[in-house]
This record gives structure tokens, C-alpha cells and sequence, in this order.
């Protein structure tokens, strides 16, 4: 198990402020961490084949095609528009070139 002063240390590095009871748990948890690298330590994994990356499934991406809303709809919404100009909306200008 790690001890007081190894926690201590750690925590200086990482500039933590640690209280006495926040010293003890983390004694716990990471001597757990580290008993779980030994763990790790005695699994084979020659007859495993290296990963990329963890998720398997490809970028998938729909087309970019415009498509008719219900004239209706998008006059009520219009309605509720403060600037129109062109048929869209206008709003304030938040980005710029320089």
C-alpha cells in the first residue's frame, strides 16, 4: 500500500491541498490503481491484434440536400422574425474579417 508520505508527495506535485481524511482515501484508491496495473502486468496479449481506435463504425454522413418544409409552418415562423431580407432571416453580424 502506499504510504502517507508518497500521497503527500503526489499531491505537492499536482499542488493539491489535501485534508488528513482526503491523505487516507486516496492511500486506498490509488494503491487499488496500482495493484490493478499489476494485475495488467500478468495478462498475455500477444494474440491480440493493436487497435486504431476503439470505435468500429465508420463516419457516416447524410447528403446535403435541401428539402420543402410546410409552406404554413414557415410563414407562422416568419411572422415571429424580427428582419427579413430576401426571403431569409436577418440577423446581427457576429463574426468579421479583418
Amino acid at each position: 500500500m502506499i504510504d502517507k508520505e508518497q500521497v503527500m508527495r503526489i499531491a505537492k506535485l499536482a499542488r493539491l491541498e489535501l485534508k488528513e481524511e482526503e491523505i487516507a482515501k486516496y492511500q486506498q484508491d490509488l494503491s487499488e490503481i496500482l495493484d490493478y496495473f499489476d494485475t495488467l502486468k500478468k495478462v498475455s496479449a500477444n494474440d491480440v491484434e493493436p487497435m486504431i481506435h476503439s470505435a468500429t463504425q465508420e463516419n457516416i454522413v447524410r447528403d446535403d440536400v435541401g428539402r420543402k418544409e410546410n409552406p404554413v409552418i414557415i410563414s407562422r415562423m416568419m411572422r415571429l422574425v424580427f428582419s427579413i431580407k430576401d426571403g431569409f432571416v436577418k440577423v446581427k453580424t457576429i463574426l468579421t474579417s479583418k
